[in-house]
């Protein structure tokens, strides 16, 4: 960034500076509203003028300092005091003086320095827009500056950059937080499918242990009933004959049928008595 930080002497004279090499602008021109400062407030601000080529940039400043106290109007001491804080880096402290000058000056061409300084200071700060601006500005009342047009170009290029890198990084936040809103998604589907599947396996057991209880109930009414019939059919069936023992209803048919047979022979015996013939009897059992 080229940089040109103007000290008001008796006549001016221009140096460049580019990128990180600082030299100065510097001059003891008035501008005309301040053609009416005491000798003793100039004696002064010339003083510091010098240690500010010495590159005694805190002593610069405390002669600035003084000379304002003696003239709160000298708008040279202002803007010479923020260009000794400039030069210490102390960016936020020197801008309160420039932005006096360019908006009370009637000078344009000190005005137009003043918002060029401004906008330095801006860049240092990485307001890019707003020193845009400044720049701009500083442009619309000394066209020819060819400093501030190359500064104006570099701090489009800077702002355009960031506002690259702003979108960039909206966009990947966007993507980030639609990327954890789906993985949330997805977690909740998924508890959603466990708690379904707990569900249904507790429902299973439920079941399962129903249906168990309702086959042993079963089983146990089939045992019982099992029971019940093997008993009627038992009582149903005749009792067994005990080996070599006969039944009461057996041991009367028997004896009727040895009396029926007892008859018969009794009637063959009669029989023969009466035809003479002698008859031998056998036994049926």
């Amino acid at each position: 960034m080229k940089r040109k930080l103007y000290i008001l002497f008796f006549l001016p004279f221009i140096v460049f500076a580019q990128q990180q090499q600082e030299q100065q602008q510097v001059s003891d021109q008035k501008p005309q509203e301040e053609v009416k400062i005491k000798l003793a407030d100039k004696q002064v601000l010339r003083k510091g003028n010098d240690l500010y080529k010495e590159k005694k940039y805190a002593d610069a400043e405390a002669k600035y300092k003084k000379a304002l106290q003696q003239n709160q109007n000298y708008k040279t001491a202002y803007y010479n005091l923020s260009n000794s804080m400039y030069s210490q880096d102390k960016f936020k402290e020197s801008l309160p003086g420039y932005e006096l000058v360019a908006k009370t000056t009637d000078d344009k061409e000190f005005k137009a320095q003043s918002l060029h300084n401004i906008g330095n200071v801006l860049m240092k700060e990485k307001q890019y827009a707003k020193a845009v601006s400044a720049y701009k500005n500083s442009l619309r009342l000394n066209p020819k500056d060819d400093e501030t047009r190359y500064n104006l170009a570099l701090a489009q290029d800077l702002l355009e950059k960031e506002q690259n890198q702003e979108n960039k990084d909206n966009k990947d936040n966007k993507d980030n937080k639609d990327k954890d809103k789906e993985n949330k998604d997805k977690e909740k589907d998924q508890d959603k499918k466990d708690q379904n599947s707990e569900n249904k396996d507790e429902q299973g057991d439920d079941d399962k242990k129903d249906q168990d209880k309702d086959e042993g109930e079963d089983n146990k009414d089939k045992k019982d009933q099992d029971k019940g019939g093997n008993n009627e059919q038992e009582n149903k069936q005749p009792p067994k004959p005990e080996p070599n023992k006969l039944s009461q209803q057996q041991i009367q048919q028997l004896l009727e049928a040895m009396n029926n047979e007892e008859n018969k022979t009794q009637k063959k015996v009669n029989a023969q008595k009466a035809s003479g013939k002698k008859v031998k009897q056998e036994k049926d059992w």
